[in-house]
Formats: C-alpha cells, sequence, structure tokens
C-alpha cells in the first residue's frame, strides 16, 4: 500500500506544472536575475567567494526550504476535501501517510537543488564530486525541521491561508538565515540568525565554498527545532483528526 501511493503522490506532484513552475522556476529566475549581472564579482561582499557561488549556495537552501514547506499545502488542500478521512479507512497507516508527503518534498527538494547547480554551472561555478555531495548530503539533514514545520502548518490552516502563511515564513527564514547577504560578527541579529534552523541550512549550503560544517551548536539547534515542530505537528495532528 505504501509503494502505491508513493508512485500515487510523485505522479499527481510532478504532473502538477503550475505547482513545478513555481517550485523550480521561480529559485532559478532569481538566481539568474541576481547573480547573472555580477557573474564576474569574484569577492562579493569581501566573502572571497564569486557570486554565482555565493547565490547559487543560498538560493539552493531558499528552493529547498520552500520545497518541503510545500507539503504542508498539500495536506491542507487534502484535509478541506476530505481525502485523509477516505484515506483513514484505507489500511494506510498515519505514520505512512506522512512519510509518503515528507519522501515527495525531498524528491521536490532535490530536483531544485539539481536545477540550480545546473545554473549555477552555466554561470561558470566549479566544484568538485565530494564538496557538491558534503553540502547537499548536510542540507538535506538540515530540512528535517522544515518537513515537520509543513505537517504542522498543513494541519493547522486552510488552503486559503497556507500560501501566505509559507511565502512569509519561507521570505523571513531566508532572509534571517543569510540567504541573501553574509551574517557576520556579534550582533543581535546575528544571535537571533543563530538560533534558527534557517541559519544552519544556509550554513550548510556553504560548506562547499569554504563554510565550516556545522558545531555542535549547529546540531543541537536543528535536533531541537526537529523536536519541538514534530511535537507540536503530533498535537496539531490528533487534534484535527479527534473533530472528524
Amino acid at each position: 500500500m505504501t509503494r502505491g501511493y508513493l508512485r500515487y503522490e510523485l505522479l499527481r506532484t510532478f504532473r502538477n506544472r503550475r505547482y513545478l513552475f513555481l517550485s523550480f522556476g521561480f529559485p532559478l529566475v532569481l538566481y539568474f536575475l541576481i547573480a547573472a549581472p555580477n557573474r564576474n564579482s569574484s569577492n562579493f561582499a569581501s566573502s572571497g567567494l564569486s557570486a554565482p557561488l555565493y547565490y547559487m549556495a543560498g538560493l539552493a537552501s531558499f528552493g529547498a526550504m520552500s520545497a518541503m514547506l510545500s507539503a504542508g499545502g498539500r495536506i491542507a488542500t487534502e484535509r478541506s476535501v476530505g481525502w485523509n478521512r477516505q484515506l483513514r479507512l484505507t489500511p494506510l497507516s498515519s505514520r505512512e501517510y506522512f512519510r509518503t508527503k515528507i519522501v515527495t518534498a525531498y524528491l521536490v527538494a532535490l530536483v531544485s537543488l539539481l536545477l540550480l547547480y545546473i545554473s549555477g554551472s552555466i554561470l561558470g561555478v566549479r566544484l568538485s564530486a565530494q564538496e557538491w555531495l558534503a553540502m547537499t548530503g548536510l542540507m538535506l539533514v538540515g530540512l528535517i525541521p522544515f518537513g515537520a514545520l509543513a505537517v504542522l502548518f498543513g494541519h493547522l490552516l486552510s488552503p486559503d491561508s497556507i500560501g501566505p502563511a509559507m511565502g512569509g515564513s519561507v521570505a523571513v527564514l531566508a532572509f534571517l538565515g543569510g540567504t541573501w547577504f553574509p551574517i557576520t560578527g556579534d550582533g543581535l541579529m546575528a544571535h537571533i540568525a543563530k538560533l534558527l534552523p534557517s541559519y544552519w541550512l544556509v550554513q550548510a549550503s556553504h560548506v562547499a565554498i569554504g563554510g565550516s560544517s556545522w558545531g555542535v551548536t549547529g546540531w543541537l539547534v536543528i535536533a531541537a527545532w526537529t523536536v519541538v515542530l514534530s511535537l507540536l505537528a503530533a498535537r496539531a495532528y490528533r487534534r484535527d483528526t479527534a473533530r472528524l
């Protein structure tokens, strides 16, 4: 049952042209608009990195984060039409249902990353296979709390409100996480940023461009957000299904 439902979910997702355009097209358009005019900049913001490389890494985290949260939109839509109630009459368990949603979101995120990597290569980004893999692997770990956040949003919000909520959340988290500019120093913004999972997701994307891997703080922040958001998501699910 799980494999069949996963296949159905993947087919439905990748046949939705409007969804795919927004998921893949928006980060790519932003990337070329921002990075292409600065493709010859070899020391962006005194970081020692080229602008195409810096923005490819930053927008990789932005696109992956958006892809993960998009699972919440599908959950909210299915709740509104009663699809969740129908699935509870089948042998499919709740765990399998959410696992399928997260796996689908991860696959969309991987495609988004691949397209940005190709776009970066077009603008002159050159990394070794080990650097590509190190960056991607750590980012996949950094996406875990966003999967839990997607489930939480999906059971708290309606289809009409979840779009603005996800868009606003991604915009704020990307801004505070350092997607658009390096966050340095010891000021208040830097301290706030380091408490957010988006900051460490961006740092994961910078591993391949000379950034350091997560220290203890990074792993603790990601673990703490994962636990808290997973508990809240489970509570929202139980509360939502209790009303049905």
